[in-house]
């Protein structure tokens, strides 16, 4: 099942000024998403329709490709962003445009799947910009194909059953409760529900009969015991809400007095969306679901998704979302969407299974681009050390995208916001802020080719920027050790603006001498671990507060301590305060508390104070939104 020749690519017939990404986006008619899988050489037995331009590619693509090689593997991380983002997902949809519609290469873009809350607040879609977006864009940044409404309904159903159980066990007697779980059927005869057997082998009792457990046996089966006040699993929607980050639930009068404090999460901050990323076929994500750690008994012991007997329910609303997403680019070469976990609280990377299925799909000398979320120190280590690890996939090469803007605000420029017009210094030439700021670039390109892979530098070019500027920049990667670095005008001109980065990429890849290097091993103790990230942001060492302490004593007990480490900080420096720009050394980092991600199967420690539910601006995104009721095409996406 090689993929063909694409007879898909089209030429685009670029604008300047560049109009609107959703009127570039309107501008092109799609190609039926089953010409983009023909071109694959995939069938219609390999994915199912999910109207005209999109499809879910299935699972046993993996299987029948089992024996194929795999292509080349690039991940694209950037430089410490400024709040308006440097265009990682333009660059890696440029990338990929020139890979296949100017440099005839076998070519698949992997992205995360945008939450609609960014989408419709302050931040806008994810679907790259200009003359390098997926298309349909509407579509991409909407509804696609349901993954995160079931992500939504499966986290929902288990906080559900967390507080109902609770209320159960409260006012019951074990031999009641009992009963309730292994009722007789009409036979009169009592029997363990397969999920059960679960809780049992974990409690070592070996029984299959529930008439022979004895009544201490009864008691630790039935009785969760769950402590309130240790319960980490909340409840989601997709909606940027700040009035749900804290509520009270339990209020109703048939609840007994049962309240509690707990809150809202965006949906892509639930846990199940970073089991849907890290998972690597359907077997392996019913385990995850399965062991997810909502909270502990009041004698300490953790207390997962399948005690409450709910794994495969879960895996049941989840059994569509493992598929990933077929789409198109603007020139027709083929995506896959797949999973969109937060950046700072979980990975941010699209999933595992969508890059095996491209790799065996472009095969020997084909290319996958994948994204990781934020700077390099956050996406591009946890892609190393946590997704790579977990997919047992090599990367051969790096893209860190950075802008003339970001380098003079970490050169000491003024400050940048979102929604402000940005300061006459990052529209001006100013050579010597671009090369004092170019230290923020050289730590990342350090960094990421201590993973063993090459590093290369797109240089994403403003209108403003001067040749002057992106030379000292040129000169300056080359000097901390980048393979290439490349001016880009993807935006402006699609796959064309990125052909130089396309050879640049490949040469990198072919080139390639050493294999993939973890920062750290999984031996390590949870502290030893994350210290050794701390050092690679510039940090002297570590804090520790009192919670923190704590915690990692309880999951060291509980065996959890074997783990990678998902570090949750701010992407705006590469320490925990967000105004230290450049590369700043020597400071304490702080961590404030440290959770744990069971079942996606990392540890998190909190690096000062992170939001899972984001707010409304003053003057959200939705203003601009609307539908023209003519033609049925959505207005005013960005």
């Amino acid at each position: 099942m090689a993929m063909s020749s694409s007879k898909t690519i089209r030429r685009l017939e670029v604008v300047s000024p560049v109009p609107a990404d959703i009127d570039i986006a309107n501008s092109v008619e799609p190609l039926p998403i089953s010409d983009i899988a023909q071109a694959l050489n995939l069938g219609p037995k390999h994915y199912d329709l999910y109207g005209k331009y999109k499809a879910k590619v299935l699972l046993s693509v993996l299987d029948e490709l089992e024996g194929a090689e795999d292509g080349y593997y690039v991940v694209v991380g950037g430089i410490t962003p400024t709040p308006l983002g440097e265009g990682k997902s333009t660059t890696t949809v440029g990338l990929c445009q020139a890979l296949g519609a100017f440099l005839d290469k076998k070519v698949f873009t992997c992205l995360r799947q945008p939450s609609q809350g960014p989408t419709f607040g302050i931040k806008g879609g994810a679907a790259g910009g200009g003359y390098s977006q997926v298309i349909p864009m509407d579509e991409f940044n909407l509804h696609l194909t349901g993954d995160i409404h079931a992500i939504t309904a499966a986290n929902n159903l288990l906080a559900a059953a967390i507080d109902t159980r609770i209320f159960h066990e409260a006012s019951q007697s074990d031999k009641a409760l009992f009963n309730r779980l292994c009722p007789p059927n009409k036979e009169g005869k009592r029997t363990f529900a397969d999920i059960m057997h679960r809780r049992l082998k974990k409690l070592g009792i070996a029984k299959t009969n529930p008439d022979e457990l004895t009544p201490e046996e009864i008691k630790r089966f039935a009785r969760l015991d769950i402590d309130p006040e240790s319960i980490t699993w909340r409840r989601v929607m997709d909606v940027n809400d700040r009035f749900l980050r804290k509520i009270t639930v339990g209020q109703g009068p048939e609840e007994k007095g049962m309240v509690r404090e707990t809150g809202f999460d965006i949906s892509v901050a639930s846990e199940i969306m970073a089991v849907l990323a890290l998972t690597t076929s359907l077997a392996d994500m019913r385990e995850r679901l399965g062991r997810m750690v909502i909270g502990n008994s009041k004698a300490g012991e953790p207390i997962t998704a399948d005690d409450l007997g709910l794994g495969g329910a879960l895996t049941v609303l989840m059994k569509d979302a493992i598929n990933p997403t077929l789409m198109q680019t603007l020139e027709g070469t083929p995506v896959l969407v797949h999973a969109g976990p937060f950046a700072n609280i979980a990975h941010g990377n699209s999933s595992i299974v969508a890059d095996k299925i491209a790799l065996k799909l472009v095969g020997k000398s084909g290319f996958v681009v994948t994204e990781a979320g934020f700077g390099a120190d956050i996406g591009t280590e946890k892609f190393m050390n946590i997704k790579c690890r977990y997919s047992g996939l090599v990367p051969q090469c790096a893209v860190i995208v950075a802008t003339i803007r970001a380098l003079k605000m970490h050169g000491g420029g003024p400050e940048v916001a979102a929604g402000k017009p940005l300061d006459h210094a990052y529209l001006a030439e100013n050579v010597t802020l671009v090369e004092a700021g170019c230290v923020n670039l050289a730590r990342h390109i350090a960094n990421t080719k201590a993973y063993g892979v090459n590093v290369v530098v797109a240089i994403n070019k403003f209108a403003s920027d001067t040749e002057a500027e992106m030379s000292v920049v040129r000169t300056a990667a080359l000097a901390a050790g980048a393979f290439d670095a490349v001016v880009c005008t993807h935006h402006a001109h699609g796959g064309k603006g990125a052909v130089d980065l396309g050879i640049a990429v490949q040469r990198a890849c072919e080139s390639v001498t050493q294999l993939l290097r973890f920062l750290y091993p999984l031996e390590f103790s949870i502290k030893e671990k994350i210290e050794a990230i701390a050092k690679s942001y510039g940090a002297s060492g570590v804090e520790y507060s009192e919670q923190a302490e704590k915690q990692i004593e309880m999951y060291s007990r509980q065996g959890f301590s074997g783990l990678p480490i998902c570090m949750a900080k701010t992407q705006y420096s590469f320490s925990h305060i967000p105004s230290q720009k450049g590369a700043p050394t020597g400071f304490v980092l702080p961590i404030r508390d440290v959770r744990a991600s069971i079942g996606a199967g990392f540890i998190y420690p909190l690096v000062g104070t992170m939001s899972t539910m984001p707010g409304l601006p003053t003057r959200p995104c939705f203003f601009d939104i609307d539908i023209d009721i003519a033609t049925g095409k959505v207005l005013g996406l960005s």
